[in-house]
């Protein structure tokens, strides 16, 4: 087709810019509603993560007291076997002299020595709980400030994106109006 001339030139050049303005505004629209839809998904997974490690401190709590109550009771029973039954089991094995008092004695012992390591397993369990309560919490504040950024990004940041490109557009369309105005001042004057 022929290229417009004149006063047609300057329009069609504006229009051109103003096309071209308007795809780039509608890229970056996309874009920003692709960010948008991405932090929202995942707030979403933040959300279910915080409430994830809500049950989980408060299972780990649960555990740790459970611990902490079967240590006490193998404590107290182990104490308590040891003081009363392996004492007259080894009392019994040196008053009669008897072999086979002597070894209910030794398995008796051998059986407390036994339980006291799994009450030291219970105790290092019970250290990892407490170790775990704090991690758990941390992470889980870590993500609740994570949910509040975002929040922050699509209630602030991405409408101020969205207004300032607006006002981008009209600005620009100011602009070239003035130009056309101009333009068609300047070929009124010639006249």
């Amino acid at each position: 087709s022929e290229e417009p001339k004149g006063l047609a030139k300057i329009f069609a050049k504006a229009e051109d810019k103003i096309t071209r303005m308007q795809a780039r505004y509608n890229k970056v629209s996309v874009n920003v509603e692709n960010i948008a839809n991405s932090l929202e998904g995942y707030q979403a997974q933040l959300l279910k993560d915080v409430a994830m490690f809500d049950r989980l401190y408060d299972q780990n709590n649960d555990y740790f007291h459970q611990l902490t109550l079967y240590i006490i009771a193998g404590d107290k029973k182990l104490a308590q076997i040891r003081e009363n039954d392996l004492k007259a089991l080894q009392a019994k094995a040196e008053a009669s002299g008897d072999a086979m008092d002597a070894q209910k004695a030794n398995d008796l012992a051998a059986q407390c020595d036994r339980f006291e390591k799994k009450l030291h397993d219970l105790k290092l369990t019970r250290q990892v709980a407490i170790q775990m309560a704090p991690q758990i919490r941390l992470l889980q504040n870590n993500d609740s400030l994570l949910v509040e950024r975002i929040q922050s990004t699509l209630s602030n940041a991405l409408p101020l994106w969205k207004s300032q490109m607006v006002l981008a557009l009209g600005m620009h369309h100011s602009q070239e109006a003035l130009k056309a105005q101009t333009a068609v001042t300047d070929m009124t004057n010639d006249l």
